[in-house]
Protein backbone atom coordinates (compact mmCIF):
# COMPACT_ATOMS: atom_id res chain seq x y z
CA UNK A 1 0.00 0.00 0.00
CA UNK A 2 1.79 3.56 -0.86
CA UNK A 3 1.50 5.98 1.27
CA UNK A 4 -0.78 8.52 -0.21
CA UNK A 5 -3.53 5.83 0.06
CA UNK A 6 -2.16 5.16 3.79
CA UNK A 7 -2.62 8.63 4.42
CA UNK A 8 -5.98 9.07 2.64
CA UNK A 9 -7.16 5.73 4.66
CA UNK A 10 -5.74 7.97 7.82
CA UNK A 11 -7.25 11.10 7.28
CA UNK A 12 -11.00 9.32 6.41
CA UNK A 13 -11.00 7.72 9.70
CA UNK A 14 -9.99 10.70 11.53
CA UNK A 15 -12.53 12.29 9.85
CA UNK A 16 -15.77 9.55 11.16
CA UNK A 17 -14.50 10.12 14.24
CA UNK A 18 -14.21 13.82 14.50
CA UNK A 19 -17.85 13.65 12.84
CA UNK A 20 -18.97 11.23 15.44
CA UNK A 21 -17.57 13.14 18.31
CA UNK A 22 -18.51 16.72 17.11
CA UNK A 23 -22.36 15.60 16.16
CA UNK A 24 -22.66 13.99 19.36
CA UNK A 25 -21.59 17.06 21.43
CA UNK A 26 -23.29 19.51 19.26
CA UNK A 27 -26.49 18.24 18.30
CA UNK A 28 -26.97 14.62 19.89
CA UNK A 29 -26.42 13.03 16.97
CA UNK A 30 -30.04 14.02 16.16
CA UNK A 31 -30.32 14.88 12.22
CA UNK A 32 -33.47 15.96 10.58
CA UNK A 33 -32.93 14.07 7.99
CA UNK A 34 -30.26 11.94 5.83
CA UNK A 35 -29.58 14.95 3.59
CA UNK A 36 -28.54 16.95 6.87
CA UNK A 37 -26.55 14.23 8.09
CA UNK A 38 -24.60 13.83 4.23
CA UNK A 39 -23.82 17.37 4.63
CA UNK A 40 -22.27 17.26 7.69
CA UNK A 41 -20.46 14.33 7.37
CA UNK A 42 -18.97 15.82 3.88
CA UNK A 43 -18.22 19.26 5.79
CA UNK A 44 -16.08 17.09 8.59
CA UNK A 45 -14.04 15.49 5.89
CA UNK A 46 -13.58 18.53 3.88
CA UNK A 47 -11.94 19.33 7.30
CA UNK A 48 -10.26 16.65 8.22
CA UNK A 49 -8.93 16.03 4.34
CA UNK A 50 -7.44 19.99 4.30
CA UNK A 51 -6.34 20.04 8.06
CA UNK A 52 -4.92 16.54 7.86
CA UNK A 53 -3.09 16.31 5.02
CA UNK A 54 -1.33 20.50 5.65
CA UNK A 55 -0.52 18.53 9.09
CA UNK A 56 1.23 15.62 7.56
CA UNK A 57 3.09 17.95 5.48
CA UNK A 58 4.17 20.27 8.25
CA UNK A 59 5.28 16.99 10.29
CA UNK A 60 7.06 15.53 6.93
CA UNK A 61 9.23 19.33 6.79
CA UNK A 62 9.94 19.05 10.67
CA UNK A 63 11.15 15.31 9.77
CA UNK A 64 13.25 15.96 6.92
CA UNK A 65 14.94 18.95 9.23
CA UNK A 66 18.44 18.26 10.45
CA UNK A 67 18.03 17.96 14.38
CA UNK A 68 20.97 17.31 17.13
CA UNK A 69 20.49 14.15 19.53
CA UNK A 70 18.75 16.50 22.06
CA UNK A 71 16.64 18.11 20.39
CA UNK A 72 13.33 15.65 21.32
CA UNK A 73 11.56 18.21 23.17
CA UNK A 74 12.00 21.06 21.19
CA UNK A 75 10.87 18.82 18.24
CA UNK A 76 7.87 17.79 19.91
CA UNK A 77 6.94 21.46 21.33
CA UNK A 78 7.33 23.25 17.61
CA UNK A 79 5.84 20.33 16.10
CA UNK A 80 2.51 21.17 18.49
CA UNK A 81 2.91 24.56 18.05
CA UNK A 82 3.21 24.60 14.87
CA UNK A 83 0.37 22.03 13.96
CA UNK A 84 -1.57 24.55 16.21
CA UNK A 85 -0.77 27.85 13.98
CA UNK A 86 -1.60 25.52 10.67
CA UNK A 87 -5.27 24.47 11.73
CA UNK A 88 -5.86 27.94 12.85
CA UNK A 89 -5.23 28.64 9.67
CA UNK A 90 -6.61 25.90 7.87
CA UNK A 91 -10.02 26.34 10.56
CA UNK A 92 -10.23 30.35 9.13
CA UNK A 93 -10.29 30.02 5.19
CA UNK A 94 -12.31 26.66 5.53
CA UNK A 95 -14.63 28.59 7.59
CA UNK A 96 -14.44 31.64 5.26
CA UNK A 97 -14.99 29.22 2.20
CA UNK A 98 -17.85 27.64 3.37
CA UNK A 99 -19.65 30.82 4.80
CA UNK A 100 -18.86 33.28 1.27
CA UNK A 101 -19.53 29.98 -1.37
CA UNK A 102 -21.87 27.71 0.18
CA UNK A 103 -24.02 29.71 2.92
CA UNK A 104 -23.91 32.75 0.42
CA UNK A 105 -22.46 35.27 3.39
CA UNK A 106 -20.20 38.23 2.69
CA UNK A 107 -16.51 38.18 3.83
CA UNK A 108 -17.02 41.26 6.08
CA UNK A 109 -19.89 39.74 7.66
CA UNK A 110 -17.79 36.79 8.39
CA UNK A 111 -15.04 38.70 9.78
CA UNK A 112 -18.02 40.46 12.18
CA UNK A 113 -19.00 37.70 13.12
CA UNK A 114 -16.30 35.37 14.18
CA UNK A 115 -15.48 34.23 17.27
CA UNK A 116 -12.78 32.52 18.80
CA UNK A 117 -14.80 29.90 20.27
CA UNK A 118 -15.92 28.94 17.33
CA UNK A 119 -11.89 27.26 16.77
CA UNK A 120 -11.77 25.33 20.10
CA UNK A 121 -13.05 22.40 18.95
CA UNK A 122 -10.76 21.77 16.33
CA UNK A 123 -7.96 22.88 18.13
CA UNK A 124 -9.10 20.78 21.22
CA UNK A 125 -9.39 17.72 18.22
CA UNK A 126 -6.02 19.01 16.51
CA UNK A 127 -3.68 18.87 19.86
CA UNK A 128 -4.94 15.01 20.73
CA UNK A 129 -4.55 13.73 17.41
CA UNK A 130 -0.95 15.59 17.28
CA UNK A 131 0.06 14.49 20.73
CA UNK A 132 -0.89 10.49 20.00
CA UNK A 133 0.68 10.60 16.45
CA UNK A 134 4.13 12.09 17.90
CA UNK A 135 3.88 9.53 20.63
CA UNK A 136 3.57 7.16 18.17
CA UNK A 137 5.79 8.14 15.96
CA UNK A 138 8.56 8.72 18.57
CA UNK A 139 8.21 5.22 20.05
CA UNK A 140 8.71 3.65 16.56
CA UNK A 141 11.48 5.74 16.39
CA UNK A 142 12.87 4.05 19.56
CA UNK A 143 12.01 0.86 18.27
CA UNK A 144 13.91 1.40 15.89
CA UNK A 145 17.27 2.85 17.50
CA UNK A 146 17.02 0.13 19.67
CA UNK A 147 17.36 -2.40 16.33
CA UNK A 148 20.12 -0.32 15.32
CA UNK A 149 22.09 -0.70 18.87
CA UNK A 150 21.14 -4.15 18.88
CA UNK A 151 22.63 -4.26 15.21
CA UNK A 152 25.79 -2.56 16.34
CA UNK A 153 26.01 -4.76 19.38
CA UNK A 154 25.79 -7.81 17.74
CA UNK A 155 28.45 -6.56 14.36
CA UNK A 156 30.79 -5.45 17.11
CA UNK A 157 30.59 -8.80 19.72
CA UNK A 158 30.68 -11.10 16.57
CA UNK A 159 33.52 -9.24 15.13
CA UNK A 160 35.98 -9.34 17.99
CA UNK A 161 34.57 -13.10 18.45
CA UNK A 162 36.06 -14.18 14.77
CA UNK A 163 38.99 -11.48 15.81
CA UNK A 164 39.77 -14.00 19.01
CA UNK A 165 39.03 -17.09 16.88
CA UNK A 166 41.79 -15.66 14.46
CA UNK A 167 44.32 -15.58 16.95
CA UNK A 168 44.04 -19.29 17.50
CA UNK A 169 45.75 -20.35 14.41
CA UNK A 170 49.08 -18.67 14.39
CA UNK A 171 49.30 -19.08 17.70
CA UNK A 172 49.15 -22.82 17.76
CA UNK A 173 51.26 -23.24 14.61
CA UNK A 174 53.87 -20.91 16.05
CA UNK A 175 54.03 -23.05 19.40
CA UNK A 176 53.84 -26.40 17.76
CA UNK A 177 56.63 -25.39 15.60
CA UNK A 178 58.96 -24.42 18.67
CA UNK A 179 58.09 -28.00 20.53
CA UNK A 180 58.79 -29.63 16.97
CA UNK A 181 62.28 -27.50 17.07
CA UNK A 182 63.37 -28.95 20.25
CA UNK A 183 62.66 -32.40 19.27
CA UNK A 184 64.81 -32.64 16.66
CA UNK A 185 67.50 -31.72 18.45
CA UNK A 186 66.65 -34.04 21.95
CA UNK A 187 65.04 -36.77 19.88
CA UNK A 188 64.88 -36.60 16.23
CA UNK A 189 62.90 -39.95 15.64
CA UNK A 190 60.12 -38.16 17.84
CA UNK A 191 60.36 -35.25 15.67
CA UNK A 192 59.14 -37.10 13.08
CA UNK A 193 56.44 -38.82 14.96
CA UNK A 194 55.18 -35.40 16.09
CA UNK A 195 55.19 -33.81 12.53
CA UNK A 196 53.38 -36.74 11.52
CA UNK A 197 50.45 -36.33 14.79
CA UNK A 198 51.11 -32.44 14.28
CA UNK A 199 49.39 -32.30 10.96
CA UNK A 200 46.32 -34.18 12.44
CA UNK A 201 46.03 -32.26 15.21
CA UNK A 202 46.55 -29.04 12.92
CA UNK A 203 43.57 -30.43 10.95
CA UNK A 204 41.24 -30.60 13.91
CA UNK A 205 42.66 -26.75 14.57
CA UNK A 206 41.65 -25.64 11.00
CA UNK A 207 38.33 -27.42 11.84
CA UNK A 208 37.26 -26.14 14.60
CA UNK A 209 38.46 -22.82 15.14
CA UNK A 210 36.03 -21.24 13.24
CA UNK A 211 33.17 -22.97 15.31
CA UNK A 212 31.51 -20.41 18.17
CA UNK A 213 31.16 -23.84 20.36
CA UNK A 214 31.81 -27.72 20.17
CA UNK A 215 30.95 -30.63 22.49
CA UNK A 216 33.25 -31.53 25.53
CA UNK A 217 33.51 -35.07 23.99
CA UNK A 218 35.40 -33.31 20.68
CA UNK A 219 37.39 -31.21 23.10
CA UNK A 220 38.24 -34.38 25.26
CA UNK A 221 39.49 -36.53 22.33
CA UNK A 222 41.60 -33.32 21.08
CA UNK A 223 43.01 -33.10 24.29
CA UNK A 224 44.38 -36.57 24.21
CA UNK A 225 45.67 -36.30 20.82
CA UNK A 226 47.45 -33.20 21.83
CA UNK A 227 48.57 -34.59 25.31
CA UNK A 228 50.18 -37.46 23.05
CA UNK A 229 52.44 -34.66 21.55
CA UNK A 230 53.22 -33.18 24.89
CA UNK A 231 54.20 -37.09 25.70
CA UNK A 232 56.85 -37.37 23.01
CA UNK A 233 58.72 -34.31 24.31
CA UNK A 234 58.43 -34.67 27.81
CA UNK A 235 58.08 -38.52 28.43
CA UNK A 236 57.55 -39.59 31.71
CA UNK A 237 57.88 -36.04 33.36
CA UNK A 238 54.12 -34.88 32.64
CA UNK A 239 51.75 -37.11 33.82
CA UNK A 240 47.78 -36.77 32.66
CA UNK A 241 44.19 -37.84 33.95
CA UNK A 242 41.27 -37.14 32.11
CA UNK A 243 37.63 -38.91 31.77
CA UNK A 244 36.65 -40.84 28.77
CA UNK A 245 33.10 -39.16 27.79
CA UNK A 246 31.19 -36.19 29.43
CA UNK A 247 28.27 -36.69 31.81
CA UNK A 248 26.12 -34.77 29.41
CA UNK A 249 26.71 -35.43 25.61
CA UNK A 250 24.94 -31.74 24.67
CA UNK A 251 27.65 -30.29 27.32
CA UNK A 252 29.44 -27.24 24.85
CA UNK A 253 32.97 -25.28 25.52
CA UNK A 254 34.78 -23.03 23.43
CA UNK A 255 36.79 -24.97 20.82
CA UNK A 256 40.62 -25.20 21.90
CA UNK A 257 40.58 -24.34 25.11
CA UNK A 258 41.78 -27.25 26.78
CA UNK A 259 44.60 -27.21 24.31
CA UNK A 260 45.03 -23.46 25.15
CA UNK A 261 45.07 -24.37 29.45
CA UNK A 262 47.59 -27.57 28.37
CA UNK A 263 49.98 -25.52 26.75
CA UNK A 264 49.63 -22.86 29.73
CA UNK A 265 50.92 -25.80 32.28
CA UNK A 266 53.41 -27.02 30.69
CA UNK A 267 54.58 -23.55 29.39
CA UNK A 268 54.31 -21.99 33.13
CA UNK A 269 55.54 -24.87 35.27
CA UNK A 270 58.65 -26.83 35.56
CA UNK A 271 58.53 -30.22 33.71
CA UNK A 272 60.83 -32.52 34.83
CA UNK A 273 61.90 -36.25 35.76
CA UNK A 274 62.38 -35.29 39.32
CA UNK A 275 59.12 -33.30 39.59
CA UNK A 276 56.72 -34.37 36.90
CA UNK A 277 53.64 -32.50 35.98
CA UNK A 278 50.55 -33.42 36.77
CA UNK A 279 47.44 -32.41 34.82
CA UNK A 280 44.10 -33.94 35.62
CA UNK A 281 40.59 -32.73 33.57
CA UNK A 282 37.61 -33.65 35.51
CA UNK A 283 33.85 -32.23 35.99
CA UNK A 284 32.59 -30.20 39.01
CA UNK A 285 28.97 -28.68 39.36
CA UNK A 286 28.55 -28.44 35.23
CA UNK A 287 32.26 -27.11 34.91
CA UNK A 288 35.12 -28.73 32.91
CA UNK A 289 38.08 -28.14 35.01
CA UNK A 290 41.85 -27.95 34.31
CA UNK A 291 44.14 -28.63 37.51
CA UNK A 292 47.47 -28.99 37.56
CA UNK A 293 50.25 -29.07 40.27
CA UNK A 294 51.67 -25.93 40.98
CA UNK A 295 55.43 -25.94 40.39
CA UNK A 296 56.13 -21.92 38.56
CA UNK A 297 59.34 -21.48 36.31
CA UNK A 298 61.76 -19.19 37.80
CA UNK A 299 62.10 -17.36 34.82
CA UNK A 300 59.16 -16.92 32.19
CA UNK A 301 59.06 -16.22 28.47
CA UNK A 302 57.02 -13.15 27.90
CA UNK A 303 53.33 -14.29 27.19
CA UNK A 304 51.75 -13.86 24.09
CA UNK A 305 48.12 -13.23 26.11
CA UNK A 306 46.03 -15.44 23.75
CA UNK A 307 46.00 -18.53 26.07
CA UNK A 308 43.72 -18.26 29.03
CA UNK A 309 42.47 -14.11 28.34
CA UNK A 310 41.62 -15.76 24.83
CA UNK A 311 39.38 -18.28 26.58
CA UNK A 312 37.89 -15.54 29.18
CA UNK A 313 36.88 -13.25 26.32
CA UNK A 314 35.15 -15.50 23.92
CA UNK A 315 33.29 -16.74 27.28
CA UNK A 316 32.27 -13.33 27.73
CA UNK A 317 30.52 -13.34 24.57
CA UNK A 318 28.58 -16.43 24.63
CA UNK A 319 27.48 -16.75 28.20
CA UNK A 320 27.11 -15.16 31.44
CA UNK A 321 28.68 -18.02 33.27
CA UNK A 322 32.42 -17.16 34.17
CA UNK A 323 35.72 -19.05 33.69
CA UNK A 324 36.70 -19.34 37.29
CA UNK A 325 40.53 -19.60 38.10
CA UNK A 326 41.46 -21.13 41.88
CA UNK A 327 44.89 -20.29 42.13
CA UNK A 328 46.53 -22.23 45.80
CA UNK A 329 49.90 -22.71 47.22
CA UNK A 330 50.66 -25.93 45.42
CA UNK A 331 47.61 -26.28 42.69
CA UNK A 332 46.11 -23.73 39.96
CA UNK A 333 42.79 -24.94 38.62
CA UNK A 334 40.80 -23.22 35.31
CA UNK A 335 36.68 -24.23 35.60
CA UNK A 336 35.31 -23.75 31.85
CA UNK A 337 32.00 -23.81 32.32
CA UNK A 338 29.88 -26.52 30.25
CA UNK A 339 27.22 -24.66 28.04
CA UNK A 340 23.91 -26.05 26.41
CA UNK A 341 22.10 -24.27 24.53
CA UNK A 342 18.68 -24.45 26.71
CA UNK A 343 19.90 -22.77 29.62
CA UNK A 344 23.32 -20.75 29.07
CA UNK A 345 23.98 -20.14 25.22
CA UNK A 346 23.83 -16.69 24.58
CA UNK A 347 25.05 -16.57 21.11
CA UNK A 348 24.76 -18.99 18.35
CA UNK A 349 26.19 -19.88 14.88
CA UNK A 350 23.89 -19.17 12.01
CA UNK A 351 22.83 -22.82 11.43
CA UNK A 352 21.71 -23.08 14.98
CA UNK A 353 18.31 -22.38 16.16
CA UNK A 354 16.82 -19.06 18.01
CA UNK A 355 17.70 -18.81 21.69
CA UNK A 356 14.52 -19.64 24.19
CA UNK A 357 13.67 -16.38 25.14
CA UNK A 358 10.60 -16.99 27.15
CA UNK A 359 11.91 -15.69 30.27
CA UNK A 360 12.85 -12.38 29.07
CA UNK A 361 9.16 -12.39 27.46
CA UNK A 362 7.92 -13.02 30.57
CA UNK A 363 9.44 -10.30 32.59
CA UNK A 364 8.74 -7.63 29.60
CA UNK A 365 4.81 -8.95 30.17
CA UNK A 366 4.91 -8.24 33.34
CA UNK A 367 6.31 -4.85 33.13
CA UNK A 368 4.10 -3.78 30.46
CA UNK A 369 0.64 -5.17 32.36
CA UNK A 370 2.21 -3.29 35.46
CA UNK A 371 2.53 0.05 33.41
CA UNK A 372 -0.91 -0.46 32.30
CA UNK A 373 -2.14 -1.16 35.32
CA UNK A 374 -0.78 2.35 36.67
CA UNK A 375 -2.26 4.11 33.43
CA UNK A 376 -5.47 2.84 34.63
CA UNK A 377 -5.61 4.16 38.31
CA UNK A 378 -4.31 7.27 36.76
CA UNK A 379 -6.97 7.60 33.88
CA UNK A 380 -9.64 6.81 36.99
CA UNK A 381 -8.78 9.03 39.28
CA UNK A 382 -7.38 12.37 36.66
CA UNK A 383 -10.43 11.89 34.75
CA UNK A 384 -13.43 12.58 36.95
CA UNK A 385 -10.42 15.77 38.79
CA UNK A 386 -11.01 17.08 34.81
CA UNK A 387 -14.91 16.80 34.84
CA UNK A 388 -15.01 18.28 38.19
CA UNK A 389 -13.00 21.24 37.09
CA UNK A 390 -14.03 21.74 34.03
CA UNK A 391 -17.67 21.57 36.06
CA UNK A 392 -16.86 24.49 38.55
CA UNK A 393 -15.28 26.24 35.24
CA UNK A 394 -17.64 26.61 32.35
CA UNK A 395 -20.00 23.27 31.95
CA UNK A 396 -21.30 25.68 28.61
CA UNK A 397 -18.19 23.82 27.10
CA UNK A 398 -17.53 20.22 27.66
CA UNK A 399 -13.94 20.11 26.96
CA UNK A 400 -13.42 17.03 29.65
CA UNK A 401 -14.62 14.67 26.43
CA UNK A 402 -11.16 15.27 24.69
CA UNK A 403 -8.95 14.53 27.10
CA UNK A 404 -10.90 11.35 28.25
CA UNK A 405 -11.75 10.24 24.61
CA UNK A 406 -7.83 10.56 23.68
CA UNK A 407 -6.46 8.85 26.75
CA UNK A 408 -9.14 6.36 26.44
CA UNK A 409 -7.75 5.30 22.60
CA UNK A 410 -4.61 5.60 24.07
CA UNK A 411 -5.80 2.66 27.27
CA UNK A 412 -7.31 0.95 24.30
CA UNK A 413 -4.16 0.35 22.35
CA UNK A 414 -2.21 -0.03 25.74
CA UNK A 415 -4.14 -2.94 26.48
CA UNK A 416 -4.48 -4.85 23.07
CA UNK A 417 -0.68 -4.56 23.54
CA UNK A 418 -0.27 -6.34 26.79
CA UNK A 419 -3.36 -8.71 25.85
CA UNK A 420 -3.19 -9.97 22.66
CA UNK A 421 -0.23 -12.33 23.34
CA UNK A 422 1.19 -13.53 19.89
CA UNK A 423 -1.58 -13.00 18.09
CA UNK A 424 -1.90 -9.32 15.64
CA UNK A 425 0.52 -6.83 16.67
CA UNK A 426 1.96 -9.80 19.49
CA UNK A 427 5.33 -11.02 19.34
CA UNK A 428 5.63 -12.96 16.47
CA UNK A 429 4.16 -9.80 14.50
CA UNK A 430 7.06 -8.29 16.37
CA UNK A 431 9.82 -10.58 15.42
CA UNK A 432 8.65 -10.26 11.89
CA UNK A 433 8.65 -6.42 11.75
CA UNK A 434 11.98 -6.72 13.29
CA UNK A 435 13.43 -8.75 10.46
CA UNK A 436 11.75 -6.61 7.87
CA UNK A 437 13.35 -3.25 9.48
CA UNK A 438 16.87 -5.74 9.41
CA UNK A 439 16.22 -6.28 5.82
CA UNK A 440 14.93 -3.03 4.38
CA UNK A 441 18.24 -1.39 6.30
CA UNK A 442 20.81 -4.07 4.84
CA UNK A 443 19.36 -3.54 1.58
CA UNK A 444 19.82 0.15 1.93
CA UNK A 445 23.72 -0.38 2.20
CA UNK A 446 23.70 -1.77 -1.53
CA UNK A 447 22.10 0.93 -2.93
Amino acid sequence: MSKSIKNIIITFVIGCMVFGIGSALSNGFNFENANEFLIDFIFYQLYSFVLGYSNMYFFDYMERRQWKKGDTLKRIFLGILGSIVITLIGLFVLRAGISMFYYGITFKTFITNETLRSYQFGIWITITIVVIFHFIYFYNKYQQNRIKEQQVIAGTASAKFDALKNQLDPHFLFNSLNVLTSLIDENPENAQKFTTALSKVYRYVLEQKNKELVSVDEELDFARTYMSLLKMRFEDSIIFELPDRASNPESKVVPLSLQLLLENAVKHNMVTTTKPLHIKIYEEQNNLVVENNLQAKQIIKKSSGVGLSNIMQRYDLLTTRKVRINQQAKSFAVALPMLTKQSHILRTTESSSSLDDSYVRARKHVEELKGFYYSIISYVLVIPFLIFINYRTYWGFQWFWFPMFGWGIGLAIQAFKVFSGNSILGHGWEKRKMEEFMREEENNKWH
